[in-house]
């Protein structure tokens, strides 16, 4: 059995290991990863076809805990612990529910003091008791007592008393005053772990398509002096398509991995693959998992030539490899009398509604069917991929975007030059 310590507002964990408000879901996940012995039966909990409608939940069935992350910024903003018979909790040190103590009324008040007249829900049969960033629920043993603490009755003074010897149901760690209207906070800096993250990136364009990448990039940097509080830095940096290797690494660092490309599965779809005389050199990816972006490197050159932005959406084969990036894409709209005017397609654009400002049915999409080995299936299914603008975008089954693939504008001769190369 867990035995965890709640600090309110903040977190749920113990000595190795600790759930944080504000923490990235990819985070949460290496915990139960690492900690797979102690922890299992982890469900993921997600809607298929409207994932933004929900939170997105980890939960933990053998320990009775949820961690809820929003579903747009995917970091944590509840941490709800749903069956208190299968964790010990403690608070500032001390027990308050374990198999010798009880969560009771009395134990609650004692362990947290006193705070606000509990709330009555009639819908639940609930008792709510609520402190900054902490609430109980506490369950009414039968009908008979619910009318008690309706709060018209006695004008209302009846809520101020739950009833002796009641059990906590539920117990919730929250940021702010209130529950139903929480956000999840700010990464706080003990989860950076020395990473850079992307707040946002905006896709530049020229006349013809896209030209590179502005991003406003944070990181826990540390002011003058030994025993300074760190501190979020905020930064933008911007990379371009024809940067060499060496000025992406200064902009943005060292990439958590590099990837080399064995083949080239969307040659067959060039006007003359045939024509292409096959490098000696395999081009290579700068893979940047917190940034939720990718840079692909010419074998020859050693420049960019395509950057690929993830959005991270539960359902996807990638799912929890990268963060989401929240991207930015003006897109030029075609129609009568726009006039060169151009969209904004972002992270949560949904692609009929892109195709939809473009105003011209798009050419039919490529299926691109993705697994580990071609002996096993991928059990979300096949994804759409869509070419557009010097861009391809891959779209899920429930209509989102999974991620854009960007591209340089082409090189003149640039086969010509391959072949020539000794």
């Amino acid at each position: 059995m867990l035995d965890l310590e709640v600090v309110p507002e903040r977190s749920l964990g113990n000595e190795q290991w600790e759930f944080t408000l504000g923490m990235p879901l990819a985070q949460a996940v290496a915990i139960l990863q690492k900690h797979c012995r102690i922890i299992k039966n982890v469900q993921v909990l997600y809607s298929e076809q409207s994932p933004l409608s929900h939170d997105l939940i980890l939960n933990l069935t053998q320990d009775g805990i949820k961690l809820l992350f929003d579903a747009f910024n995917q970091r944590l903003k509840v941490i709800e612990v749903y069956d208190l018979t299968k964790v010990k909790l403690k608070y500032c040190g001390v027990h308050f529910n374990s198999q010798a103590i009880a969560p009771t009324i009395e134990q609650i008040d004692q362990s947290f003091g006193a705070t606000h007249p509990g709330v009555y829900n009639s819908a639940e049969q609930l008792f709510h008791l609520n402190f900054r960033g902490l609430s109980f629920s506490f369950q009414l043993d039968s009908w008979t007592e619910a009318p008690k603490y309706e709060p018209n009755f006695a004008h209302g003074l009846a809520s101020l008393q739950i009833p002796h010897g009641a059990t906590v149901k539920r117990m919730y760690i929250y940021s702010g005053n209130s529950l139903q209207d929480t956000k999840a906070p700010m990464m706080p800096l003990s989860c950076f772990l020395g990473n850079v993250y992307a707040e946002s990136v905006d896709v530049l364009r020229d006349g013809t398509g896209p030209s590179g990448l502005r991003l406003r990039l944070l990181a826990a940097g540390c002011g003058p002096g030994v025993l300074a509080d760190a501190k979020m830095r905020v930064f933008e940096r911007a990379v371009y398509f024809g940067d060499s290797c060496q000025d992406v690494l200064s902009m943005l660092g060292s990439p958590h991995k590099v990837f080399y490309k064995s083949e080239d599965k969307m040659k067959i779809h060039s006007p003359s693959p045939h024509k292409q005389v096959p490098s000696k050199c395999n081009d290579y990816f700068f893979n940047y998992f917190t940034l939720g972006v990718d840079i692909l490197f010419d074998a020859n050159t050693h420049k960019v030539k395509k950057f690929v932005l993830h959005t991270n959406y539960p359902g996807h084969y990638n799912f929890n490899i990268y963060h989401r990036c929240e991207f930015k894409i003006p897109l030029a709209i075609k129609k009568e009398n726009a006039g060169g005017q151009t969209e904004i397609c972002t992270t949560y654009s949904k692609w009929d509604s892109i195709q939809e400002l473009l105003g011209h049915p798009v050419e039919k999409p490529v299926v691109l069917h993705r697994s580990s080995s071609p002996n096993n299936t991928n059990p979300f299914g096949s994804t759409f991929c869509f070419g557009l603008q010097r861009m391809i975008f891959e779209v899920m089954q429930n209509n989102h975007i999974a991620s854009v693939t960007l591209y340089g504008p082409p090189r003149p001769g640039a086969h010509l030059r391959t072949a020539e190369l000794p």
